[in-house]
């Protein structure tokens, strides 16, 4: 037993769920609206020319957008005029969440931002300039983040 969304046959078309989807005849292509994970499946996609069939298989796979990200002070050190820190970049939602750091500074800076995972370690001089880490959380479909500014060490968060 399967589902037809839609039938298309000698240049006419009939959509069987209009206000769930729309298509698209300029390329053929068929638009779910407001997807929620029940529609995450197995899609056929198939095109009849005379006797013969062409069919596709599509597996679609539904994504939450990743939520504005917060950075934690894991644990923090202050010794000889320079702080250490580690910090944990979060997102509360999302799917196949990532995370990477960096810096929009230019300079030596940049390189202290830099990483990969959701936990940056960071040594730096107090006497220093303004270091302004920034934190990316990322998945296939969004992109958000959130910056630690080292203004902080010296302070609870």
């Amino acid at each position: 037993k399967k589902k037809v969304l839609l039938r298309f046959s000698s240049g006419n078309f009939t959509e069987y769920e209009q206000d769930r989807m729309r298509f698209h005849r300029g390329n053929f292509s068929l638009e779910i609206l407001n997807t929620s994970r029940e529609d995450e499946r197995l899609y056929e996609y198939s095109v009849s020319k005379g006797p013969e069939e062409e069919l596709w298989h599509i597996q679609l796979q539904v994504f939450e957008p990743v939520t504005d990200p917060r950075i934690r002070i894991l644990h923090r050190e202050l010794f000889n005029g320079s702080c250490s820190l580690s910090l944990l970049c979060a997102s509360e939602r999302g799917d196949e969440v990532s995370y990477s750091w960096d810096s929009r500074d230019s300079g030596d800076t940049s390189r202290i931002c830099s990483g990969n995972g959701s936990v940056l370690n960071v040594s730096y001089s107090l006497r220093s300039a303004d270091l302004r880490c920034v934190c990316t959380a990322r998945n296939r479909v969004s992109s958000r983040d959130a910056a630690f500014d080292s203004s902080q060490c010296g302070t609870e968060q």
